[in-house]
C-alpha cells in the first residue's frame, strides 16, 4: 500500500489496484500538487461536507466514474449532482473491493457553502475515516477537536498510520494533537491541516519531534510512505 500527502487534508491511498483519494480540496489549494484536471481516482472518501474537504470532488468523479463515499447527508447532497455514491454513518462501515471503510465520530461541524447563493447547506455530522486493505489500517481523523474516545478507536485498531489536523483554531491545535496520538498510539503520524490559511500556520516539523518516540514526518506535497 502506498499512500501519499498532497497539502491540507488531501490523501491518496494506492492499494489493491485502485487509487482512492481522500478530501480533494484541489483548486484553490496552494500547497497541493496535484491538477484537479488529471487526477483519475476509482474512489473518493470524503470526510464532511466543507468545500475545503469536498473541493473538486463532483467534477472529478463526473469524469473518472468514480465512487463517491461519504457520510449519508453529504452523500445524498452530491447524489444530486449526479455522482455515484456510496452513504455511511458514524460507527458503519462497509467491505468493498478495495478495502473496507468505516466511519468514526469527529467533533466538527459540516456544511456545504454554495457562495453564488450566499447558501449554506446542511451535510450531516462529520466524521473521521478508518480504511483497511492489506492487513494495514489508516486512520485518517478529518477535521475533529480532541475527544477521549480516540482512546478507545485505538485500543480497538491497530492504526499504522494516522493523519492527525495540527491547525488549531478550526480544528486541534499541537498541543490536542499531541495527546491525540498518544491515545491513539498509532505506528506512524503524519500532520494535517495546516498552513493552508493564515489562521492556521503550524510548525509541523516542531510537533512532530513533540510526539517522539512516535514515529512521524511532516511530509511534503507528493511524499508518500510505503505500508
Amino acid at each position: 500500500m502506498k499512500v501519499s500527502y498532497h497539502g491540507h487534508s488531501v490523501v491518496n491511498i494506492e492499494t489493491n489496484g485502485k487509487n482512492i483519494l481522500i478530501d480533494p480540496f484541489i483548486t484553490g489549494n496552494e500547497l497541493c500538487d496535484l491538477d484537479a484536471d488529471k487526477v483519475k481516482p476509482d474512489v473518493i472518501l470524503l470526510t464532511h461536507g466543507h468545500n475545503d474537504h469536498v473541493g473538486d470532488t463532483v467534477e472529478i468523479a463526473k469524469r473518472n466514474r468514480s465512487l463517491v463515499v461519504a457520510p449519508f447527508e453529504l452523500a445524498t447532497y452530491l447524489g444530486w449532482k449526479g455522482v455515484e455514491t456510496h452513504p455511511l454513518h458514524i460507527g458503519g462501515g462497509y467491505t468493498f473491493d478495495f478495502g473496507r471503510v468505516k466511519l468514526t465520530q469527529a467533533f466538527h461541524g459540516s456544511s456545504y457553502t454554495e457562495e453564488e447563493n450566499e447558501k449554506i447547506v446542511y451535510t450531516g455530522m462529520p466524521a473521521g475515516i478508518i480504511f483497511e486493505a492489506e492487513g494495514k489500517t489508516v486512520y485518517h481523523m478529518g477535521d475533529t477537536g480532541l475527544f477521549s474516545d480516540m482512546k478507545l478507536i485505538g485500543e480497538r485498531n491497530n492504526v499504522d498510520l494516522l493523519f492527525v489536523p495540527i491547525g488549531d483554531n478550526f480544528t486541534m491545535g499541537p498541543e490536542d494533537a499531541k495527546q491525540a496520538v498518544q491515545w491513539v498510539e498509532p505506528g506512524y503520524t503524519v500532520p494535517i491541516h495546516y498552513n493552508t490559511f493564515p489562521p492556521i500556520k503550524q510548525d509541523a516539523e516542531a510537533f512532530v519531534e513533540a510526539i517522539s518516540p512516535i514515529k512521524g514526518k511532516a511530509l511534503k506535497a507528493g511524499e508518500f510512505i510505503d505500508l
